[in-house]
C-alpha cells in the first residue's frame, strides 16, 4: 500500500477506534515539512506518526499500485493504556486489513532497537515505515 493509500486507510481505520478524539493527515494539521503522516490525540496526548514506504519486489513508481490479499493481520482491540506504538499496532491488527501481512513493532525485534515505531508488512511485498515524532 503505497503511503498516500496507507494514510488515508490509516485515518480511517484509526478514527474509528475507541477513544480517539481527533486524527488527520500532516496536511489537515499544517505539517508541511513531511509528506506523509497522521496526527491523533487519544486521551490527552496528541501523538505524530510519520509513514514513509519501500516498493514491493520489482515495482516502480511508474506503474500502477497493485494490491494484494491474502490472510490479514489481526491483533485484539488496543487498550487506553497501551503504549503509542503497541496501540497503534492493535489498532492496525483490528481492522483485519486483508492486505497487511502482518506488523513488527521496532521496539520488541529481537535484536532489539533503541527506536520506537512500525514496519507493516503488505502481502504484494511492500512496507510501511511508521515512526512517531
Amino acid at each position: 500500500m503505497r503511503p498516500e493509500r496507507f494514510q488515508g486507510w490509516l485515518i480511517d481505520t484509526v478514527k474509528n477506534t475507541p477513544g480517539v478524539s481527533r486524527v488527520q493527515s500532516f496536511a489537515e494539521a499544517g505539517e508541511t515539512d513531511l509528506p506523509f503522516g497522521i496526527t491523533l490525540t487519544r486521551g490527552d496526548r496528541e501523538e505524530r506518526w510519520q509513514i514513509t514506504h519501500q516498493l514491493g519486489e520489482g515495482e516502480k513508481h511508474e506503474h500502477a499500485e497493485k494490491g494484494v490479499e491474502d490472510t490479514p493481520f489481526s491483533a485484539p482491540a488496543p487498550k487506553p493504556d497501551d503504549t503509542a506504538d503497541a496501540w497503534l499496532t492493535a489498532a492496525i491488527g483490528a481492522a483485519e486489513c486483508p492486505e497487511i501481512a502482518r506488523v513488527e513493532r521496532w521496539a520488541t525485534r529481537p535484536q532489539g532497537s533503541s527506536q520506537t515505531g512500525l514496519t507493516v508488512f503488505h502481502h504484494n511485498s511492500s512496507r510501511n515505515f511508521v515512526r512517531p515524532l
